[in-house]
């Protein structure tokens, strides 16, 4: 018979992501809603171990859905990573009377929470990030704002591009994952986009693709690159100086992070975040929830970790032919 859970703890943990509100926010009040007590613990891992634990109710998460970044503010924690580290933590959250926690973030998150629920704190993980690079699941908390983020920028980009005659190399965020990147080339018709999954580092074609596309009057050329390949100021000096062509380089950088959360952040991040309370609530442990064939869905933590994903090999293939 599993143990009844009587009070769950949310943390968010890593990178913030719009829509960890909403996500916040749906397991206060759901868990609420079934007669749990709820504690807010701050900055992650790091605010675990040094048990910045704060209680909280449905005002706790009043008017915060709509707002970017996370209320529980988050950190990088590599203590946490240790045995010893890990084993302070499960102690702290049964001096707190935690028994269930909600981890907010991405794989490295989910290896915090599997080693929790190793020692007996039964957790949940969502996936909180902008990168999408988590295998299990189709959707991430944030992906979808940050990514509509980039779009727009691209489009200011590109307009003062054409004004001027310029090649532009935009760079967008995904540490080693092109998903950010693919999504923004595709639907900002980049002439370009440098993903690591992919791209082979032959800098002389890209500088023959632009010379080429010069000739036949194009007046603009708009290259976007992954955080992962990176160096795009080096790279368009390079260009430049190949080519004649001015080349400006563009690093959106943060604020791909920020900003109000789209409907579809806030509303996935809802649905995962009381799905979380539900199953916890069900007696389950070492769950990551996400989001597969149109349905949401959980999957052990340990087979989520496992699990690999690539750029989207179609779209790939496509994001050449409709240049």
């Amino acid at each position: 018979m599993a143990k009844e859970i009587n009070t769950i703890g949310v943390l968010t943990s890593g990178g913030d992501a719009p829509g960890m509100n909403a996500a916040i926010r749906a397991v206060v009040r759901q868990a609420i809603s079934k007669g749990k007590k709820v504690k807010g613990i701050k900055r992650g891992y790091a605010g675990l171990l040094n048990e910045e634990i704060i209680d909280m109710n449905g005002q706790s998460v009043s008017d915060t859905i709509s707002r970017g970044g996370t209320i529980l503010q988050t950190a990088r924690c590599m203590e946490f990573t240790t045995p010893e580290g890990q084993q302070k933590g499960a102690e702290i959250c049964k001096k707190h009377g935690i028994d269930a926690i909600v981890v907010i973030g991405g794989d490295g998150s989910f290896k915090g929470a599997q080693k929790l629920a190793a020692l007996g704190i039964n957790t949940i993980g969502l996936p909180g990030t902008i990168d999408l690079d988590i295998a299990c699941t189709d959707y991430t908390i944030g992906f979808d704002t940050a990514v509509n983020t980039a779009m727009e920028a691209i489009d200011k980009v590109r307009d003062t591009s054409t004004s001027h005659e310029r090649c532009s190399i935009i760079e967008v965020m995904g540490r080693g994952a092109g998903h950010i990147a693919l999504w923004c080339g595709l639907a900002n018709g980049a002439e370009e986009i440098l993903l690591p999954e992919k791209y082979d580092y032959d800098e002389q074609r890209l500088i023959d693709q632009v010379v080429n596309a010069r000739k036949n009057g194009k007046q603009h050329y708009i290259i976007v690159n992954a955080e992962g390949i990176g160096h795009s100021q080096s790279m368009a000096k390079r260009i430049e100086e190949a080519t004649g062509v001015e080349t400006r380089a563009t690093i959106l950088g943060h604020m791909q992070r920020g900003g109000s959360p789209t409907c579809k952040d806030r509303v996935y991040a809802t649905t995962m975040g009381a799905m979380a309370v539900d199953l916890l609530c069900e007696g389950k442990s070492n769950r990551v929830i996400g989001h597969k064939g149109g349905k949401f869905v959980d999957f052990d933590i340990d087979e989520a970790l496992a699990m690999k994903k690539d750029v989207d090999e179609y779209m790939y293939e496509i994001s050449k032919t409709l240049v």
